[in-house]
């Protein structure tokens, strides 16, 4: 098995993706808004899997040595630097999550859900999925990020790789064209726009097809490891289209 073997494998889930009928529904800001206040959790649950990479590929402890594979530590080290600290148009540094919630005040919908989620969350000591069975979230927040740190908590890097860069990186620049595409009055929610335009620059010209590489280079000749790797894509992309399809559905129910 290869990296061409894993895109055929998934050709079809990530065909369907790309093509979900969500996409189309944001048409009014009502649906934006109800769109913004589930995809926030998708957005602050990325940067786990990021921070897992960058502890498995970069050095993060005292003392100092040198990563085992720079161009691998180099890419995870460009994704937090753009992740943690981008820039925003005037200048301002701000991690994307941030850069998210600014966003969604502008279309005046309500932070505090994820907020005090977020809030919690960095309080706590136990595991996440611990964390997050005690948790009242809706079902199908709860299942997203319990698909995401369940793979965290495996400690598999080749896994966590691949849900990374095919439930995230890969899928991200052909989703959020889709998103800006369908998006009516545009200019008057610019914070959002340069978000999903920003990732659409980043992932789709550097991010997205660097993430292919470091799987080639993680999984290697090793068979478990790539029939593992496609089992976890195969998995994230499910996942990603119950989501997109749940957040459907309910927008229909809050638009009528």
């Amino acid at each position: 098995m290869n990296i061409t073997s894993l895109l055929e494998q998934t050709k079809e889930l990530r065909t369907e993706l790309n093509n979900h009928s969500v996409y189309a529904s944001l048409n009014n800001l009502t649906n934006v808004k109800h769109f913004m206040h589930y995809h926030a959790f998708a957005v602050w649950d990325f940067m786990s899997l990021v921070k897992y990479l960058q502890r498995a590929f970069t050095c993060t402890t005292l003392p100092w040595a040198p990563p085992k594979n720079a161009a691998i530590a180099r890419f995870i080290n460009e994704i937090v630097l753009a992740e943690e600290s981008d820039l925003m148009p005037n200048g301002v540094s701000v991690s994307h999550f941030e850069m998210y919630l600014l966003a969604m005040e502008e279309v005046q919908a309500d932070t505090t859900h994820i907020r005090n989620f977020v809030d919690t969350i960095a309080k706590e000591t136990e595991p996440v999925t611990t964390v997050l069975a005690q948790m009242e979230l809706g079902d199908c927040i709860k299942t997203f990020l319990n698909f995401t740190f369940t793979t965290i908590e495996s400690g598999k890097d080749h896994c966590v790789a691949a849900a990374f860069a095919f439930g995230r990186e890969d899928i991200i620049p052909e989703m959020f064209l889709n998103v800006v595409q369908n998006l009516e009055d545009g200019e008057k929610i610019p914070a959002f726009k340069y978000y999903l335009e920003r990732h659409i620059e980043l992932d789709g010209d550097e991010h997205g097809p660097m993430a292919l590489e470091m799987m080639n280079t993680i999984c290697g000749n090793d068979t478990q490891k790539w029939q593992e790797a496609t089992d976890t894509a195969i998995a994230a992309l499910k996942h990603r289209i119950s989501f997109w399809s749940t957040i459907e559905f309910r927008s229909q129910h809050v638009s009528n």
